[in-house]
């Protein structure tokens, strides 16, 4: 059975530059099964309701400026499943969420910065799924438990966000450094993920310590969510990864099994 991820995705400069994150995300499918689709979740695409790319061949989307011509360069070819596409959107209709299927719609930078480096040879399906920012955990968490069956059937759930997003805050110098109030929330969250306090997590931004400062909005986050509720019952997580990048960009992974 497939577990379900929650991944840090950070800046698009992690497909060019040698960070720690960047090893542990080429790394990581030594620890995989080989997935026969994979359902990518991603912080960078907000809708009203959920939707799912339905191409067969999703365009890679460059929804970034200001950096490298090689960056813009890249592309993510990977098939698209339709069909998988239209099956998940039953699952949730099923769950009673309204749901919506893009025809168009491609793979966006936090989709495929962390294919590009986990699958390079782009040979896996891929459906993207979107976030909805303004009704928060509780509704990604319910939107997870919608698809669980996935795991069973050899589909990795990916979900990918940051686990601190202050962009304003970026420091581009010492940048192996944290400040206190990154790691305070990230350790605060480290602790909740693993015990298990579910209902601790949806009320983070009134419990966490510098929630806020860590989140302004929570649409990286919210990628979370939809991993812990895709993982099902009685499942053990892990942090699988944790480093600082830029200083303010806490770029920890959890695997759920």
């Amino acid at each position: 059975m497939q577990p379900t991820l929650f991944l840090s995705h950070g800046s698009p400069m992690m497909a060019l530059q040698d960070i720690p994150a960047r090893r542990f995300l080429a790394g990581l499918p030594g620890d995989l099964m080989r997935p026969d689709a994979i359902l990518v979740v991603s912080a960078h695409w907000e809708t009203a309701v959920p939707s799912l790319t339905a191409s067969a061949a999703p365009p890679t989307i460059h929804d970034f400026m200001g950096f490298p011509a090689a960056l813009h360069a890249m592309s993510y070819p990977a098939p698209g499943a339709p069909d998988l596409a239209v099956r998940i959107a039953e699952m949730l209709g099923n769950a009673g969420l309204r749901t919506a299927l893009d025809q168009r719609r491609g793979l966006d930078h936090g989709a495929w910065i962390p294919l590009v480096l986990m699958y390079p040879d782009h040979d896996i399906p891929v459906v993207q799924l979107s976030v909805q920012r303004g009704l928060g955990p509780g509704h990604h968490l319910q939107l997870g438990r919608a698809l669980a069956s996935l795991r069973q059937e050899n589909i990795l759930v990916l979900a990918s966000g940051n686990f601190t997003h202050n962009l304003r805050a970026l420091q581009r110098t010492n940048a192996d450094a944290a400040p206190e109030w990154v790691d305070r929330f990230a350790e605060w969250m480290d602790q909740a993920i693993t015990a298990g306090r579910t209902c601790d997590l949806v009320s983070y931004r009134q419990l966490a310590p510098f929630a806020v400062e860590n989140h302004p909005t929570d649409e990286h986050i919210l990628p979370l969510f939809v991993a812990m509720g895709a993982a099902g019952e009685n499942t053990v997580p892990t942090r699988i990864h944790s480093s600082t990048d830029l200083s303010v960009l806490r770029m920890d992974a959890y695997r759920f099994d």
